[in-house]
Parts: structure tokens; C-alpha cells; sequence
């Protein structure tokens, strides 16, 4: 009996131990996650779409990268055709695309003479292929912009997208814009995977719409990217970006050092983005570019490895590990009741925090759409996908091989 007794005290002793443990992890990541969301209440209002104004005449040159990109450009050339007098010109930078991306273009360009279709240089030693197409726009772009709009080939911007953010860049003052869309789901295992991959970013940073005061915590996005010509010229465009294959955040985080003010805001009323085909795609193609090791240090992306695995990777885990394994309630020794209340709480954030993000996706012909509100459940994958992709560097992209140097 005494050898009973004494092995139970023993399990309740390491039992003690391990949910200590655990607690000097999760507590100060916890306290960071939620200074962040308690500045959301402040954050600036998401853009919406507005008519221009006579002062805004041929203030913007567009410029989108291209690599086969037929099967999703379509609503985005239909889109840019709808912006008004504010854009000066459309620029789509392609690479070679032998898919009929170039046609479409050509097409476009027969009903709105704004268009122009040029090919970039071969792509030099030490450049990513994204970077390069959106320095060549730059370089081949009117002098007599004021700014500077570079969009993916995948967004689909609404009418008054462009004068809403202009005069939202120039009302409050910044030099760099750009904006979070409305993400378009179609089936179910994106339903269920992308959330949780998108959650990631939502617990590193500040919430879109607040001004990040530390250079290196800016975030941006480049599917949306409105830069002033003049400040692009002064970095030398997208040069210190060259190499990065998040090249937007990295460039961002350049702009914002050099004491330039930048801003990412809720651009969810204004474009959607139709990202990737089916949780595979998902996975693969966008997981691989969230860690933002181009643009972090070394002690930077330990310090949100350590955070994600804290209050996104572990309290599914914490939870789901108490109830099958541990005794009940009652004879669980302190700490490890302390530890079930901490993770239970992180629980109840991260289902707020998806109602909280619902506006931000059209599910409206989604396959499995329900599918979203059970997208918890992969948090400790979409964790798992950030180490994975942490340490990696990718050797294709959008179909183009990089050499290991």
C-alpha cells in the first residue's frame, strides 16, 4: 500500500513539475498575445472604396508582376479597368508566361489603353523573381506618378479601391500603404487549414489598422503595395529587397528604419484574393513564405517560434492531453489546474479571435464552409508548417528554380 501511495505522490510530483514548466513558457507569451489584441480597439477603421477627386489625376502607375498567371488574372485586369482618372498607367511586368497570360493582357490593352505589357530582363544573379519583375515596373514607370502600386496577379480589387487608398495614404500621412484583403475560399480543406495558417501572422503582429512603433515588427503585404515613387527612388526600389522571398515585409521593414511612416490596414471592403487551390496548395505555397525569415533575425523568429508554439501550438494539446490522461479535477495538484485554466482561456482568445476575422473571408461558395469555425483545431499544424518552413530555404518559386547559393 505504501508503494502505491508513494508512486502516485511521485506522478503527482512530476506532474507538478512538467505543468510548472509549461506555465513559465505560456505565461509571458499569453501576456505578450494580449497586450497586442487589447490595441485593437484603436486600430484604424478598414479602407473603403471612394470616388476620386480632380487633385488625384494620374497620380498612380500600377504595376503587376506576372508568371502564368491566366487562370486567376482575368478578374483582376477587369478590376483595374474599373479605376477611375487616378491611375495614370497599368503596368504588367511578365516573365516569359507561356500560358496565355500575355494574351489576356493584350486583350485588356485593346479596350483600355492604360495597359502595357513588357517583358523584365533575364532575371540577374542574387534577385528573386517577384522582386525583380516589380523593380523593372518601377524603373520603366512615369516620372510624373506620385505613386507607386504594385498588385499580385491574384487580387480582385473593387471600384474606388485606388482613390480609397490614396486618400487614405495622404490623409494620414504615410509613405508606405498596404493592405490586408478579403481571402476567397472554395473548398473544405482550406476552409479548414487556411485560418489557422493566417492566425500565425494575427498573434505575431499588431493587428492591421495600428502603426507599428518598432521598424522591425512592421508588417506588409505585398498583394496590395502603394508606395510613394519618391521614396522608392530613394531606397533604390526594390533593390535591398533583391534576394527576399517575402520581399514585401522586407522592404517595408528597409522604409520604416530610414524613418519613412508605414502602415498595413484592413483592406478587406475594398479587394478579395483568391491565393491558392485546395489545403495542398495552401500548405505548400503560402506556409512556406509566413515565417518572414527573408526579412527577421535569427533572435526575431526564435522569439515567434516561441510565442506560436505558446498560445497557438500547445493549448489544443495541453487540453485535449488533461482530458484523456489526467485524474479528475479534484485531485489534480495545483499547478497542473492552473495550467488547464491558462490553456482553456487561450482557447476561448483564439475562438474569439476567429469571429473576429470572419469578415475577412467570402465563403459564399465555399465547399464545407462550416469548416471555418473548426479551424482550432489546426492550429498546432499551421505551427508545425512555420518551423518547417523557419528552416528551409525555398529552391522553386512560382515555378522558377533558385540555385542553393
Amino acid at each position: 500500500m505504501l508503494s502505491i501511495l508513494t508512486t502516485v505522490d511521485n506522478a503527482l510530483i512530476v506532474e507538478s513539475a512538467i505543468a510548472l514548466l509549461l506555465l513559465l513558457i505560456q505565461v509571458p507569451a499569453t501576456a505578450i498575445l494580449f497586450s497586442r489584441l487589447l490595441k485593437g480597439p484603436r486600430r484604424h477603421p478598414p479602407i473603403e472604396p471612394l470616388q476620386p477627386t480632380p487633385e488625384l489625376l494620374g497620380m498612380v502607375s500600377v504595376v503587376v508582376p506576372t508568371l502564368n498567371e491566366a487562370l486567376r488574372i482575368s478578374p483582376l485586369l477587369a478590376g483595374l479597368s474599373q479605376q477611375s482618372y487616378e491611375v495614370r498607367e497599368i503596368m504588367v511586368v511578365d516573365s516569359k508566361s507561356s500560358d496565355g497570360t500575355r494574351d489576356l493582357v493584350k486583350a485588356s490593352q485593346q479596350k483600355d489603353p492604360r495597359f502595357r505589357l513588357m517583358t523584365d530582363d533575364p532575371l540577374p544573379s542574387g534577385w528573386v523573381g517577384r522582386p525583380w519583375a516589380l523593380h523593372n515596373g518601377f524603373l520603366y514607370s512615369s516620372e510624373a506618378s506620385q505613386w507607386f502600386l504594385g498588385l499580385d496577379a491574384d487580387i480582385q480589387p473593387h471600384p474606388g479601391l485606388v482613390a480609397g487608398l490614396v486618400k487614405t495614404a495622404e490623409t494620414q500621412g504615410y509613405d508606405l500603404v498596404s493592405l490586408s484583403p478579403q481571402f476567397i475560399l472554395k473548398y473544405p480543406g482550406e476552409c479548414w487549414l487556411q485560418p489557422a495558417l493566417l492566425m500565425t501572422l494575427l498573434y505575431r503582429f499588431d493587428p492591421a489598422g495600428i502603426n507599428t512603433e518598432q521598424p522591425e515588427r512592421v508588417m506588409a503585404n505585398g498583394q496590395c503595395f502603394l508606395c510613394r515613387r519618391s521614396v522608392l527612388a530613394t531606397v533604390g526600389g526594390y533593390s535591398s529587397a533583391r534576394s527576399s522571398f517575402c520581399d514585401d515585409v522586407t522592404l517595408a521593414r528597409n522604409i520604416a528604419t530610414q524613418g519613412y511612416k508605414v502602415g498595413f490596414l484592413d483592406g478587406a471592403k475594398v479587394l478579395k484574393v483568391r491565393m491558392y487551390e485546395g489545403a495542398m496548395e495552401t500548405w505548400k505555397e503560402w506556409g512556406r513564405s509566413l515565417d518572414l525569415k527573408d526579412a527577421t533575425s535569427r533572435s526575431q523568429l526564435w522569439g515567434d517560434l516561441w510565442l506560436l508554439t505558446s498560445v497557438q501550438g500547445l493549448p489544443l494539446l495541453i487540453v485535449m492531453t488533461f482530458l484523456l490522461i489526467s485524474p479528475s479535477l479534484s485531485h489534480s495538484p495545483p499547478p497542473l489546474l492552473l495550467l488547464l485554466g491558462l490553456n482553456l482561456f487561450l482557447l476561448v482568445i483564439r475562438f474569439a479571435m476567429l469571429i473576429a476575422i470572419a469578415p475577412s473571408y467570402d465563403r459564399t461558395s465555399a465547399k464545407g464552409s462550416w469548416l471555418f469555425w473548426l479551424s482550432p483545431l489546426a492550429d498546432p499544424l499551421a505551427v508545425l508548417r512555420i518551423f518547417l518552413s523557419a528552416f528551409r530555404t525555398p529552391r522553386e518559386w512560382r515555378g522558377r528554380k533558385y540555385s542553393a547559393e
